[in-house]
């Protein structure tokens, strides 16, 4: 059987996650990828045999079945300019900030089969959460669908919500892992020594977020009712983090990040 071919244009650091992803995926072995950097990799970055490097962006769309495009926004005109006498029949999926599905169509074509994706750097370790939104076939979702979840889990949405996706999703690793840090921090002051208090933090969060992944129809709040308990320690915490803002903090931290990404938006 025919491997599919998978062309990551741009192996900076969401590409290169994508790529370290899919090498340690089930669709391992029956893909073939060809990255592209400006800069070339001085040594063999990944075992595997079915990895490329080049510098060339034609080369890699001209082989490939599946076209991932994970550049800056202000490099995207330039790069379809290089590739474009390239595109025939291939599946094309952007994970480029800002960039509309009708700004892609404009760019790379009224026909061409397009994915709109927003991945988080967690696809490294195939737990990212993947937002998509298409035009075109349902082969061309589906293709998309088959790659992402082997990297973690996806939801369709409406291009629309696809702002308020990257903040969440994507942008969302960095607020979390400014959580843990906060967290390991507090440990530290409360006697753990540094790796002690971030394995304590690390887990717990996962544990946290393992509950509300196993039930779907599990809450928050439900959850919390079951550690806290009347003048309690717990609930003592609680009502002193929102007393400072916590909440609210992280609310407008997202909402700051969505101001910042209209921007970017509007300015394509």
């Amino acid at each position: 059987m025919n491997k599919t071919t998978i062309a990551i244009i741009g192996a900076g650091n969401l590409g290169m996650a994508i790529i370290k992803g899919l090498l340690s995926s089930s669709l391992k072995k029956d893909i073939q990828i060809i990255a592209t950097k400006r800069k070339l990799p001085e040594k063999q970055l990944f075992n595997a045999d079915n990895l490329y490097f080049t510098k060339d962006n034609g080369e890699a769309v001209q082989k490939a079945d599946v076209v991932i495009f994970s550049v800056q926004p202000d490099q995207f005109q330039t790069i379809v300019s290089d590739v474009k006498p390239y595109l025939k029949h291939q599946v094309l999926i952007s994970t480029i900030t800002g960039l509309t599905l009708e700004a892609l169509q404009n760019t790379l074509g009224k026909e061409s089969r397009i994915v709109r994706s927003m991945p988080n750097t967690a696809i490294a370790v195939s737990q990212s959460m993947t937002c998509l939104s298409y035009t075109g076939d349902d082969e061309s979702i589906q293709m998309a669908e088959t790659i992402f979840n082997t990297l973690g889990k996806t939801l369709i949405i409406e291009d629309e919500l696809m702002q308020a996706a990257t903040v969440l999703g994507a942008s969302g690793i960095a607020f979390w892992m400014r959580l843990i840090r906060a967290t390991t921090q507090g440990g530290i002051q409360l006697g753990f020594d540094a790796d002690e208090a971030k394995a304590i933090a690390v887990q717990t969060c996962l544990g946290a977020a393992s509950i509300l992944a196993e039930n779907n129809h599990a809450h928050p709040e439900n959850e919390i009712d079951k550690v806290t308990t009347p003048k309690g320690c717990t609930i003592r915490g609680l009502n002193e983090m929102e007393y400072r803002g916590l909440s609210s903090a992280l609310i407008r931290g997202l909402t700051a990040s969505y101001e910042m990404i209209s921007q970017i938006k509007e300015k394509m």
